[in-house]
């Protein structure tokens, strides 16, 4: 009965809970407050590196989201197969 426990996964579901919640709340405050943020993202210079962080922000927790998700229903990767010479 143990070694059948050692091969199981745990699923992230918190992990996902937390992303999810995040990238919801991103995406609320966005489009809650476009006034704000298109007067930020049209300032120039310094400000011009606004929209790029936003978009590696929202990409980093949509991707952390979306792997959870996958991992959660049972899908995963296919795994290399080393090349025997």
């Amino acid at each position: 009965m143990a070694a059948y426990n050692e091969n199981v996964k745990k699923k992230p579901y918190g992990k996902l809970i937390i992303a999810g919640i995040v990238s919801v709340g991103l995406y609320y405050i966005l489009l809650m407050k476009q006034d704000v943020v298109n007067s930020y993202f049209g300032l120039g210079g310094v400000y011009a590196f606004l929209p790029i962080l936003t978009a590696f922000l929202f990409s980093f927790v949509h991707g952390s989201f979306t792997g959870n998700f996958w991992t959660v229903l049972g899908i995963e990767a296919a795994k290399k197969k080393k090349e025997v010479k």
